[in-house]
């Protein structure tokens, strides 16, 4: 298993260490580097790579600011030479925490933890359900019954055609959780099931009578997704 990958990193000595531990691991192809967060957006928002190794504090937008931006969610290591950071990493479910400096043994770990999630990953798209804890029990949502997923800060509210569920979750870490061939992120706030969207106006969708925001970095990966013709 190869990923695709991509370092942004403001120091150059930093970034070609990296660099040189993804092309001994034989796994690992490095597609760019980039010395800051605004660069790598314009990158990502035209290609898809699985894995980012992002360092956290670069002229301009943070690593952080970077992932709020994201379009889509790939896998992220972070490398930084600070530890302050290791609570907000977590918020962001990124793969791995490296701190700078970093051996070539410690770098392989974190990826066999990408290597780990992606399979987990992959074994868990297409199931045709879902569990979610709400008022103290797990309820089994089948994905066909989910309109979308809308963000309410620290829970997140699931629409169904009859009911909403309210759970303890985020959008971002949902987003790596439900099938993405039925489910995609249109919004920082919204997840949406493809197939019950009924009409795409401008930058709203509509899923039975619910007028749902569409970002305009989220707006043409919406499109190709439904095949607009």
């Amino acid at each position: 298993m190869k990923f695709s990958s991509i370092i942004v990193e403001d120091l150059q000595t930093a970034a070609d260490f990296l660099r040189k531990y993804c092309e001994k691991s034989g796994i690992v192809d490095v597609e760019g580097h980039f010395l800051n967060a605004e660069d790598a957006l314009v990158y990502l928002s035209e290609n898809l790579v699985d894995l980012i190794f992002l360092d956290v504090e670069m002229p301009g937008a943070s690593g952080f600011e970077l992932m709020d931006r994201l379009v889509y969610t790939p896998q992220v290591i972070l490398t930084t030479s600070k530890t302050e950071y290791a609570y907000d990493a977590f918020q962001y479910n990124v793969t791995d925490y490296l701190k700078k400096p970093f051996t070539y043994q410690r770098f392989l770990e974190a990826v066999q933890k990408v290597e780990k999630k992606k399979l987990e990953d992959d074994s868990s798209a297409g199931n045709d359900h879902i569990f979610i804890k709400s008022d103290g029990k797990l309820i089994r949502l089948q994905n066909d019954d989910i309109l979308y997923i809308e963000s309410m800060g620290d829970y997140v509210k699931f629409i169904t055609a009859g009911k909403k569920y309210i759970t303890h979750n985020t959008i971002k870490n949902l987003e790596t959780k439900v099938d993405p061939v039925r489910f995609m992120k249109v919004h920082r706030s919204y997840i949406v099931n493809l197939s019950r969207i009924d009409d795409i106006q401008e930058n709203t969708l509509y899923i039975m009578g619910s007028m749902i925001p569409i970002s305009k970095a989220h707006k043409s990966r919406v499109l190709q997704k439904i095949n607009v013709i």
